[in-house]
């Protein structure tokens, strides 16, 4: 691409993002990542994920981001490196563990995990403090992770649905470990309460255990006309309860099926995203719920776009639907040429607090946080939209 032209397309997106978006920062790490994981409201873990050595950063996003008023005046405009350290292998997953200064992380090479001490005001390492066992010694897919609200910490973990256990992190005991009869791959592993859990494969099936039990978890076949080969990510809304929760299963192929937590084998909704079906990776694709937004989902990696769509106006019919919203920042940014490798998402995440503010990072080592429109809710309070 001539530089006369990416700097016109730049250009063109500049002004539109005046409009689309409230906030937008950029920052540019040496290597990319393929993890984001808030430690705070204000503070993000990102790491490495090449077979040498890794940096693992907690990052302080910019203050200007949270000032109500006089956005113009705040000095802090960019990201801060808050704390660093180094991992001798690469870093595939990361989770940080409820109310402590410390994350787990996995290479994507083995079962096991690493525990690391993010630091504190006195000190801006961090540093590896021990292991964690997992049941296999070699996986071809690594392990996912969820973390429990507990005192002590304990972590759910596991690469295969026969694989997961919950381990207390401070004895490395095993406190729980799920019984099946079948090992498939693990895509996802998430809480929906203290106890209850949800175990989301690759091939669309979802398990639903307990922690308190030792009885057979609860098995959700694939949704109905799913493809052999699509590949599927998970993942399920927070409620008050496990009964309120929703389940969004994405594949491969773009489709989209929001079911009940309490009826996983039916779809309350379903639809065929606008996405550039691609031949994926399980570490390449990722869907998430807003956490304080009823509805929206975030799809990122089929391309080097971040898509939001509303699930409201999904029907059990499967249709196509468009985009509510989508970032383009990361391939705008990025000044293609025909023979270049094509930039892509490499993770993105919702801020646990801030309505429409997500962090995204891409194949180029570019990271973003940005606060986008809602352009639905721009149109309703557009004055040519009312009625005298």
């Amino acid at each position: 691409m001539e530089d006369t032209e990416f700097d016109d397309i730049l250009d063109d997106w500049f002004i539109e993002s005046l409009k689309t978006y409230k906030d937008l920062h950029v920052y540019q790490l040496e290597h990319p990542t393929q993890v984001i994981e808030w430690t705070s409201g204000k503070t993000v873990c990102v790491a490495g994920y090449s077979l040498s050595k890794n940096e693992i950063l907690e990052l302080r996003l910019p203050l200007k981001l949270f000032a109500d008023e006089n956005k113009g005046l705040c000095a802090e405009r960019d990201f801060k490196v808050a704390h660093g350290g180094f991992s001798d292998r690469p870093v595939r997953c990361l989770k940080h563990i409820p109310g402590t200064r410390c994350v787990v992380t996995n290479d994507g090479l083995s079962s096991n995990l690493q525990v690391w001490d993010l630091g504190g005001d006195d000190c801006d390492v961090i540093r590896r403090t021990g292991s964690v066992a997992g049941r296999r010694t070699v996986s071809e897919r690594g392990s996912r992770v969820a973390a429990r609200l507990s005192s002590p910490p304990q972590v759910l973990h596991g690469a295969q649905s026969s694989d997961v256990q919950l381990t207390e992190l401070n004895s490395g005991r095993a406190l729980y470990k799920l019984e099946t009869d079948s090992a498939d791959p693990l895509s996802s592993l998430h809480f929906v309460s203290d106890t209850v859990f949800l175990a989301g494969c690759c091939n669309g099936s979802v398990y639903i255990g307990d922690t308190r039990t030792s009885a057979a978890p609860q098995l959700s076949p694939p949704p109905a006309s799913s493809g052999d080969s699509d590949l599927w990510w998970t993942d399920t809304s927070a409620g008050q309860h496990p009964s309120n929760c929703r389940v969004v299963r994405l594949s491969s192929s773009g489709r989209a099926v929001v079911s009940d937590l309490r009826s996983l084998g039916g779809a309350v909704c379903q639809a065929q995203l606008d996405v550039q079906a691609r031949c994926c990776n399980l570490d390449d694709v990722s869907v998430s719920w807003a956490p304080t937004i009823s509805d929206c989902i975030s799809v990122s990696g089929f391309s080097g776009v971040v898509q939001i769509y509303n699930t409201c106006g999904w029907s059990t019919e499967l249709q196509e639907r468009q985009p509510l919203f989508q970032h383009r920042g990361h391939v705008v940014s990025s000044q293609q040429t025909d023979d270049s490798i094509p930039v892509f998402t490499t993770a993105h995440s919702w801020h646990p607090e801030l309505p429409r503010t997500l962090l995204s990072a891409a194949s180029d080592g570019s990271v973003h946080v940005w606060d986008w429109v809602d352009p639905e809710q721009s149109a309703a309070d557009s004055p040519t939209s009312r009625t005298e």
